[in-house]
This record gives C-alpha cells, sequence and structure tokens, in this order.
C-alpha cells in the first residue's frame, strides 16, 4: 500500500475536526440545520487554511443519504464516496487550468442536467480568480440564477481579482490564517496518534515555519520525520530539535541571545566572532535578522507588560530587560527591520547582516557598563537617549550649579546645546542661563531679574530697559546677555525666583512673555494666546477674549490647565476671571499678527524701492507677482 501524507491522511471529515475556523462553521452549521442554504459560496484565504476542505465536508452534508445535516454521517455511500474523491455528482474544477470561456460553458450545459446519485450537485470551482474575464461573464447568468438541484462552492487565494459582479451573487466567507499555538496543537495530536516522539521545541519550530498554514506545517511535519529518521515503536528515532533546526536552516536561539549580549556589552569584537560562529553554518541571514527582531520583541514585552507571559526561547530575557532602555529596545528592533528590508541591496547577505548590526551597536547610549538606568518598568522616569557626541565634553567640562529651571523663563531646547567654554567666573555673578530669546538686543522679561543673594553695596539702578518684544515665528535666536547681580561674599548663586511675587504681572507686556515661555500645549496655550491681558492683583488674574474667542472659556478644565501651568512663576495658583469689555486687551496672538503684519509691510516696501526692481519694471516691463513677497527671515 503507498504511503499516504499527513496532509491526506489527516484531512478532515466532519466540522468538528477543522481548526481555527469555528467563525465559517457556525454559519455553514445553522444554514444547513435550518434549510436556508444559499446556491452559491465564496471561500477566500491563504493556502492550506482549509477552503478546499469546508467545500467537500459542506458537499458530503448536502448529499449524505441519511439527510441534509450539518453532522453528515461519514458511513453512507454518498459520504465515503465523496471523501474517495469519486463521487460523481461532486466536479471538482481547477480553474487554472481551465480558464476559458469553453471551459465553463461545459459545466453551464451540464448543470442543466439532475444529479446522477446524490441530492444535490455541486460544483466547486478553486482558485477561481484565474478564469477570464469572458469565461467570467459567461458564467454570471447561471451563478445568480442556477437550478434548484446545483451549488456553486468557489474557493481563492486572491479575491481582489475577482469581478465585483461575481463578489455580490456569493456568500463569501474568509478563512483566516491559523496562529502557531493551533498549528502545534494539531502536530502535537497527529504525532500522538502515529506515535512518533517528538521534543516540544522541535514542534514549535515546525510550527512557526508554517507561517499560518496547516497544509504546510504537516508538510514540514513529513520532511521533518524523514531527515530525522523518526518513527513509531522503541528503536525509531524522536524528532529532535536540533534535526529540525538544521533541516529548517534556521540558527540557534542562544546565537541570537549572543549577539544581544555582544550588543548590550558594546563589545564589538565580540559581537564580530559571533557572526563569524554563525556563518560557520551557512544560515540565512534575512532568517536570522528575523529571529533578532523577534528576540527584540520579547525583551520589549517583558520591558512594559512585566506580567505578560515571555518565551526565554535561548535569549536571557530578564537579564536584557534590566540592562537596556526600553527605546534603544524600540531603535534596535526598527533598524533589524529596515536591515531585512535592504538585506538584498547589501554587496552580500553577511556583509549586509553584519551591517545592520554595527549600526545598532553605534547607537548605542554611551553611558559606561550599562545601557539603562534603575527605573521602574512603567518608564515613568526614563532619562533619554544620549549620544556618545553630547556625552563626552559633559564629562570633560566642569558644570557650574545651576538653580532650578523656570518652566516660563528657561527656555528648553530640542536637544543638547553644542559645548562651550565655560565663561571667567566672577566672585559674585551667576552663571549665565539661556532664555528664549527674540529679535531685540534686551528681551529679559521684566518680571524674570535676579535678585541678588546678599548685595554688599548699594545697587546702583539700572537703565529703562526696552519693552520685551514678543518672540515672531521663524526669527533666529540669539543669546541674551544675563543680568548679573551685586557683589557677594557667597561664591554660589542663590536660588532664582521664578517670579517676582511683589510686582505681579505689570502690564500686557509681561502677561505676553510669559504666555510665549510657557510650557502651555494644546487647547490651553491656544486660549491663553488668545487672551488679553486685564489686570492681576491678590492671586486673581483677570483676562479678556474677544467675543470670535468666547468659546474658548467654555472648557473647565481647560482653564484650570493654564491657571495650573502658570503657578511656578506667579508663586500662587491664581484665580482666572474672565472680563466682559466693548474692546477687549491685544492678545498674543493678535500682537504676533501685527508684527507680522509690519514684516510683511516693511519687506513689500523695500523690495518695491530697490533700484534694481525699480530698473526691471520700468525697463523691461517686470510685474510682481501678488503675495510673492516675503520677509528675508520668515524661516
Amino acid at each position: 500500500m503507498s504511503y499516504l501524507v499527513l496532509a491526506r491522511k489527516w484531512r478532515p471529515k466532519r466540522f468538528a475536526e477543522l481548526v481555527g475556523q469555528e467563525h465559517v462553521v457556525r454559519a455553514l452549521s445553522n444554514a444547513l440545520d435550518t434549510g436556508r442554504v444559499h446556491h452559491a459560496f465564496l471561500f477566500t484565504g491563504t493556502r492550506g487554511v482549509g477552503k478546499t476542505t469546508i467545500a467537500r465536508i459542506f458537499a458530503k452534508s448536502l448529499n449524505c443519504e441519511r439527510g441534509t445535516s450539518a453532522e453528515p454521517c461519514g458511513e453512507c455511500a454518498a459520504c465515503r464516496d465523496i471523501d474517495a474523491g469519486r463521487f460523481i455528482d461532486l466536479l471538482e474544477i481547477d480553474a487554472a487550468s481551465n480558464t476559458g470561456v469553453d471551459d465553463v460553458r461545459e459545466v453551464i450545459d451540464n448543470a442543466q442536467y439532475m444529479p446522477s446519485r446524490g441530492r444535490v450537485k455541486v460544483y466547486l470551482i478553486d482558485e477561481v480568480h484565474m478564469l477570464s474575464k469572458s469565461a467570467f461573464n459567461a458564467l454570471l447568468k447561471t451563478l445568480e440564477e442556477p437550478p434548484g438541484h446545483v451549488k456553486f462552492l468557489l474557493a481563492t487565494t486572491d479575491p481582489q481579482k475577482l469581478p465585483v459582479t461575481v463578489l455580490s451573487r456569493c456568500l463569501q466567507f474568509n478563512l483566516k490564517r491559523l496562529d502557531e499555538q493551533q498549528i502545534n496543537g494539531q502536530m502535537t495530536r497527529i504525532l500522538e496518534a502515529e506515535g512518533i516522539p517528538a521534543e516540544p521545541g522541535a514542534i514549535r519550530q515546525l510550527a512557526k515555519a508554517a507561517d499560518g498554514s496547516l497544509r504546510d506545517g504537516l508538510s514540514l511535519l513529513d520532511q521533518a520525520i524523514a531527515y530525522t529518521g523518526a518513527s513509531a515503536g522503541a528503536d525509531g528515532g524522536v524528532l529532535a530539535d536540533a534535526g529540525v533546526a538544521a533541516m529548517l536552516g534556521t540558527v540557534d536561539r542562544t546565537r541570537v541571545g549572543a549577539l544581544l549580549g555582544a550588543l548590550a556589552e558594546g563589545d564589538g569584537e565580540r559581537l564580530l566572532a559571533e557572526v563569524g560562529t554563525l556563518a560557520e553554518f551557512s544560515p540565512e541571514w534575512g532568517g536570522v535578522l528575523d529571529a533578532f527582531s523577534d528576540a527584540l520583541h520579547r525583551v520589549q514585552v517583558r520591558q512594559l507588560v512585566p506580567g505578560a507571559e515571555v518565551e526565554a526561547d535561548g535569549v536571557d530575557v530578564d537579564a536584557l530587560a534590566a540592562k537596556l532602555r526600553p527605546e534603544v529596545v524600540q531603535l534596535w528592533y526598527q533598524m533589524a527591520l529596515n536591515g531585512r528590508r535592504d538585506l538584498a541591496l547589501a554587496p552580500s547577505p553577511r556583509a549586509g547582516f553584519e551591517m545592520s548590526l554595527l549600526r545598532m551597536l553605534a547607537f548605542r547610549p554611551a553611558d559606561g557598563d550599562g545601557a539603562r538606568a534603575a527605573t521602574p518598568p512603567s518608564g515613568a522616569n526614563r532619562e533619554p537617549v544620549r549620544s556618545a557626541a553630547s556625552a563626552a565634553p559633559a564629562a570633560s567640562a566642569p558644570t557650574p550649579r545651576m538653580p532650578p529651571p523656570n518652566p516660563f523663563t528657561d527656555a528648553t531646547p530640542a536637544r543638547p546645546a553644542p559645548p562651550r567654554e565655560a565663561p571667567p567666573v566672577r566672585e559674585a555673578a551667576p552663571p549665565p542661563r539661556p532664555t528664549q530669546a527674540a529679535p531685540s538686543i534686551d528681551d529679559t522679561p521684566p518680571w524674570a531679574i535676579e535678585a541678588p543673594a546678599k548685595p554688599a553695596e548699594p545697587v546702583r539702578a539700572p537703565a529703562p530697559a526696552a519693552a520685551p518684544v514678543v518672540p515672531v515665528q521663524g526669527a533666529a535666536p540669539v543669546q541674551s546677555a544675563p543680568v548679573h547681580s551685586a557683589p557677594s561674599q557667597d561664591a554660589a548663586p542663590a536660588p532664582r525666583p521664578g517670579f517676582v511675587h511683589d510686582a505681579g504681572i505689570a502690564d500686557a507686556d509681561a502677561w505676553h512673555s510669559l504666555v510665549a515661555n510657557s510650557t502651555l500645549r494644546g487647547p490651553a496655550r491656544v486660549l491663553a494666546e488668545h487672551a488679553g491681558f486685564v489686570g492681576y492683583a491678590d492671586g486673581v488674574l483677570s483676562l479678556s477674549l474677544t467675543p470670535a474667542d468666547d468659546l474658548l472659556r467654555s472648557n473647565a478644565m481647560t482653564v484650570n490647565a493654564v491657571a495650573e501651568a502658570l503657578a511656578p512663576a506667579l508663586g500662587v495658583t491664581p484665580q482666572i476671571r474672565f472680563t466682559e469689555s466693548a474692546q477687549p486687551a491685544e492678545s498674543l496672538r493678535e500682537r504676533n499678527e501685527r508684527a507680522r503684519d509690519e514684516r510683511q509691510a516693511n519687506a513689500e516696501t523695500a523690495f518695491m524701492n530697490d533700484p534694481d526692481v525699480q530698473r526691471l519694471i520700468s525697463q523691461y516691463g517686470a510685474k510682481v507677482v501678488p503675495d510673492s513677497i516675503r520677509p528675508y527671515d520668515e524661516n
């Protein structure tokens, strides 16, 4: 007797034996039990998920000699003939081999005749998307109104190629890809029934390599049994993990763990030595990068979801999760995916693989012997990743003591500033601080002036400062000159107050500077920028809004957010009140727009008065395109 492959031997013969397609089984079972059976069904899905199998079981349920039901007996002549593939009223047509209109016309002509043995004549057309356009057109009328004794079962792996006219005439069922646990469980049951011993790791590798297709998995299982010599009985071999790995060409997962460990330590020599060890096995380098990405995924799950179950699979997940920062794991994961995509463009697969790992090594955080600080798994106090270029100068140059930052007066740069030489230390002068600068000579807000710590002599009153200019978007930032206090006996500067409480918000200019330098975001910043300053006294901040912007204050959470953001600068959380005014005070938005309009007008005037422009207009008839003039420093 010839050998029957596992995929055919263990093909399900009843709906109850199907794996992973419960949504389709439920719909078909209810239709059969209630007698509401449609005349055309379309089964879609990737290869090896059960499209043809479901169609055959459905045909068996329709023609079982014991009656139409979702549970065919499997013992009558009709059931046995359908299982054996010799039932005359079940016509299986391969559309890939019969694509022409003549083949479809033959089907249409035969459909008019009554079944020979069964109750229903079933046409199973596999890979129906391969039919030609004329063949589809010839089939449409019969597919919409077939004889009562005919059922059409269509199967395809590419439903996008089917005409909409065909889709609209069928009940469509999309079969899902099977997950690894479902394929693993089915393989385990088959091996137990066959009496073949197997290691769990071998089955897990085969289930992963099946890629969602149970038929592919069973074909690989047949190949693995032949490769390892596994068989039933006491003298038979075992389906071993190492043998399956050798057959599939996969690498030992401990090698992936070694690569990750070398990367985490920043040991380039060890990293390349591990790559050389891998090269001795002639692996598929794209598969190694896939395994690398999978290991990084498990490390990230352990970091961010500590309670989730994560398989080690040859990788010390706990040690790597404790050593690496979560953001670095994300960065390396993206690099592995990009390296997998670009592997075909590399001079050689090994060179592309090495370059991907070296890229990860180059972007390793430069913080000594570890890449991750001791932070909770949730990452609430996680530090940002620093590059080696920014960390080296900081370690060499002494850092002066700085007062606590003020969110409204100290601008937060988007990236670390380039290293500078420390200025000469004055006896009582505090170190300079960068501030949010405006295109003016002195842009220090009037409420941000430092108070002297211990004045040794009366301080000469400074000259009146110019009104602060609101920063205009696109202006180049300049370094503001620091305001030095009087000489003091103590070399360490006193903590700088975030706000001069006695002065309060003196005028609209101070309010505009306060909002411009704040950390407000979203609706709260929109509200602050649209509000005009009326007054501030006794912890009450009075603001005004135009009738068009009055809706902005309707959300109490937004108003509270503005108040809480102003608290560090004011020393107290202010109570915000909105006053009615026929002419609301100028808001920061209006001031910025006015400044922008003035700059635009000055730019147009300067351009039109330029001698060269006047010469082009007068001598050559040149015309200026409307709205084409922009200030030079707009961007």
